[in-house]
């Protein structure tokens, strides 16, 4: 396999390291991990209306860019250079989940506009994410259990759970996050946030697990900017 980094990958690198560079110094890092949140809301805004970047691997017709594996990876690249300190993995790691899974693709639009931080819930207390050690349950319309390392689980308003049912495991969407109970846990990497979630009759739906889940993200030409931000000048450039 031959990877070529286009001329459009290229301006997406510059434009994200530009970017990041005035939105996450080191001295704002230092001062993001002393917060509750842990992020910059307003940079978190910046990131969906300007760059598109929460919408990036999101398809169209649910309010995202289309694109895929490789356009992501540049953007990993350069936060982890400027060390950003955003929900951006559990957010399209919950968006991914939706797009493979049979249901929930309404919730994707306000994934990919920023206006929703979400979540996927698996491991308990023993950490594993094998299907097989899933115990907390899903009945009559309410999960309960506990999940324990969820990334960014203390701030995200969609979070995935996963689950066993009448039929076996699913993912069921958490809408109302604020009936959960949150528990922030101490990390070795203050600029990733982990949470234990209790659930205790918590409402929810299924949008997962009836049918065997597929990689989402394909690779598709990058166009600068994204559809989702077309016409818009980032003031920045």
């Amino acid at each position: 396999m031959k990877l070529v980094v286009t001329e459009e990958q290229r301006e997406l690198r510059d434009a994200l390291r530009r970017f990041f560079a005035d939105r996450s110094p080191g001295a704002e890092v230092r001062r993001l991990m002393e917060t509750a949140e842990g992020h910059d809301p307003k940079v978190w805004r910046q990131m969906a209306e300007q760059l598109g970047l929460q919408g990036l691997a999101i398809a169209e017709e649910h309010g995202g860019a289309g694109f895929g594996m490789r356009e992501l990876a540049v953007v990993f690249e350069e936060m982890g250079r400027a060390v950003v300190c955003a929900p951006f993995l559990a957010t399209i790691t919950a968006a991914a989940a939706l797009e493979a899974g049979d249901g929930g693709h309404d919730l994707l639009p306000g994934l990919a506009d920023g206006s929703v931080i979400g979540t996927l819930a698996v491991a308990e207390d023993g950490g594993s994410w094998d299907p097989a050690s899933v115990r907390a349950t899903f009945e009559d319309g309410v999960l309960r259990g506990t999940k324990n390392f969820v990334l960014d689980g203390h701030i995200a308003g969609l979070v995935l759970v996963a689950a066993r049912g009448g039929d076996g495991v699913g993912v069921y969407a958490v809408e109302d996050a604020a009936g959960l109970v949150r528990h922030a846990l101490p990390t070795l990497d203050q600029t990733r946030r982990l949470a234990r979630i209790e659930l205790d009759g918590v409402a929810a739906r299924r949008v997962g697990g009836r049918r065997r889940w597929r990689g989402p993200w394909t690779s598709r030409p990058w166009r600068w900017p994204p559809s989702s931000s077309a016409g818009r000048s980032a003031p920045w450039t």
